[in-house]
C-alpha cells in the first residue's frame, strides 16, 4: 500500500492539514503548526493521540471526530 499525500479539510472556517502517517492514522496541523495526531477507532470514533507517548486518549473529543470524519469522506473518493 502506498503513502497517501498530504491533503487539507475545512472545518467550520478551519483548514487543517491532514498528513497520512501509517494505516488509519495522521498527523494534522492546523494555522500552519502541528496540532494533533488522531487514529481511528471505529467507523465513527476518533482518538486522539498523546504527543509524548504516541497512545491513544480515550474520551469524546468532538473537533478529533470531526476531523476524523472529514478525513474519512476524503479517502473514500
Amino acid at each position: 500500500m502506498e503513502l497517501q499525500e498530504p491533503f487539507d479539510i475545512e472545518i467550520a472556517g478551519i483548514t487543517y492539514s491532514v498528513f497520512p502517517d501509517e494505516k488509519d492514522t495522521y498527523t494534522v496541523f492546523k494555522d500552519g503548526q502541528e496540532y494533533v495526531q488522531i487514529i481511528k477507532d471505529t467507523d465513527t470514533t476518533w482518538l486522539k493521540l498523546h504527543p509524548e507517548t504516541g497512545l491513544p486518549m480515550f474520551g469524546m473529543d468532538e473537533e478529533i471526530n470531526s476531523i476524523g470524519q472529514e478525513i474519512k469522506k476524503f479517502t473514500e473518493q
